[in-house]
């Protein structure tokens, strides 16, 4: 993932017609592996694609055709562009309330007398 891009350069990305996107990708045709038999093990039918501007890569290979590999490809690319292109939430400070406070003091006194009750007679100071 690249840290000098903005939601902002994201969502440029994201308004790009289909064909356009395509075009800054570069897609790699592989034999997928797992479950699916001859169909899977013939063909160069998986692929792999990587937005280059952005460094975005994602890999399809539910189809055994590789051209619907292809497309669910640029789906995956675009829902990405999508998630990185939404503002992040701005963040507040805050404190803790007094009574979380008080209830966070009451739980460590109450653990430090469980655990004064453990030691033997005699040990106290």
């Amino acid at each position: 993932m690249r840290n000098d891009l903005t939601y902002d350069d994201y969502a440029r990305f994201l308004r790009l017609p289909a064909d356009e996107l395509a075009r800054q990708c570069r897609a790699e045709a592989f034999h997928a592996s797992g479950p699916g038999g001859q169909g899977v093990n013939t063909a160069d039918s998986a692929v792999r694609m990587r937005h280059v501007p952005t460094g975005i890569t994602v890999v399809s290979r539910e189809s055994r055709s590789q051209l619907q590999n292809r497309e669910r490809c640029l789906q995956k690319i675009r829902a990405e562009l999508a998630r990185r292109a939404r503002k992040p939430k701005t963040r507040h400070a805050t404190k803790p309330t007094r009574a979380s406070v008080r209830r966070r003091l009451d739980e460590k006194n109450r653990h430090s007398q469980l655990k004064r009750m453990r030691r033997r007679p005699g040990m106290d100071e």
